[in-house]
């Protein structure tokens, strides 16, 4: 048998994500459905197995945290297969963080998201000759996102990427970055001066306990730039808040479809669904209503809905 709606499943298993103790579950629930299982070994591997399975697979399944997610999304975008292949995530990473938006939690709930075959066309985020489905971050979250080492995520999942965020706020050498938005819908000045932090969400929620106010099928970027401020202001317990939730006077906010950021002195980093991606200039656009995704009965697109 396999998933109804769907002619072939292939699911894409990182063995390592989330200390690995789901690959067995994982393929035996996959073998259930007649879905062939590809275990991928090195960065890099879940997007080349889902360039070539995308070409007659209709189904593709990420077992994996948000990078694996990340990349079968790539991978789906450089087959040119977005009108023929569906997404489905076996949440069985740290933050999981896709995962939670589209309202599946644990890998029987995954499966059985599959089995229902509920379809939503969402928003897809372009940077460059990169996609994205939850974020673009630049600045300090992202040189946190790639400083974090699996042992710290192991132990502390999300958290771990909260400890580094305070620990380098201090120290990080801001770059001089300009950003331009384009096409917005609320009002607010372009920017330009020495930025802490630029993130650039496409679905609703950021982190694993906090959320942002992306709506993933409104084909619209929510960019917040979180200009340089004194250390602190960016410690203790309302940190994060601070950070990616509240307003205040260093937080600037837009809307809109189109994002241009340019650092004229050095290659900035930018964490693509905690992938990292390096560059001075870069644009990003909203590839609206093109993603098809399977998704569970607890999704809610708009960030506002519970």
């Amino acid at each position: 048998m396999t998933a109804p709606g769907f002619e072939r499943g292939v699911v894409v298993v990182n063995p390592e994500s989330g200390g690995g103790d789901h690959v067995d579950s994982v393929v035996e629930r996959a073998g259930e459905r007649g879905f062939e299982t590809r275990l991928t070994e090195q960065a890099g591997d879940a997007r080349r197995v889902a360039r070539e399975e995308a070409a007659d697979a209709d189904l593709l399944v990420a077992a994996g945290g948000d990078g694996t997610v990340n990349e079968v999304a790539n991978g789906i975008v450089e087959a040119s297969a977005l009108d023929s292949t569906t997404l489905a995530v076996v949440p069985a990473g740290t933050g999981n963080n896709f995962a939670a938006n589209i309202g599946v939690a644990g890998i029987a709930d995954a499966f059985d998201v599959v089995d229902g075959g509920r379809r939503r066309a969402l928003d897809l985020g372009l940077a460059n000759d990169r996609v994205f489905v939850n974020s673009c971050v630049g600045g300090v979250t992202a040189q946190a996102s790639t400083e974090t080492s699996s042992d710290q995520k192991a132990s502390l999942g999300v958290l771990a990427y909260v400890v580094n965020t305070l620990e380098q706020v201090a120290s990080f050498d801001a770059p001089p970055l300009s950003v331009d938005v384009g096409g917005e819908v609320t009002d607010g000045p372009d920017w330009h001066g020495e930025a802490l932090f630029v993130f650039v969400g496409n679905a609703r929620r950021f982190s694993g306990t906090r959320t942002a106010q992306a709506n993933v099928e409104d084909g619209l970027f929510e960019v917040v730039v979180i200009e340089r401020a004194p250390p602190s202001e960016l410690v203790g317990e309302a940190a994060l808040g601070r950070l990616f939730d509240r307003d205040g006077e260093s937080i600037v906010r837009h809307r809109t479809p189109s994002v241009r950021i340019a650092c004229d002195e050095r290659p900035v980093e930018y964490s693509l669904d905690g992938e990292l991606l390096e560059a001075t200039h870069l644009e990003l656009d909203v590839a609206s209503d093109s993603f098809s995704v399977l998704v569970g009965d607890g999704y809610r697109p708009d960030p506002d809905a519970g």
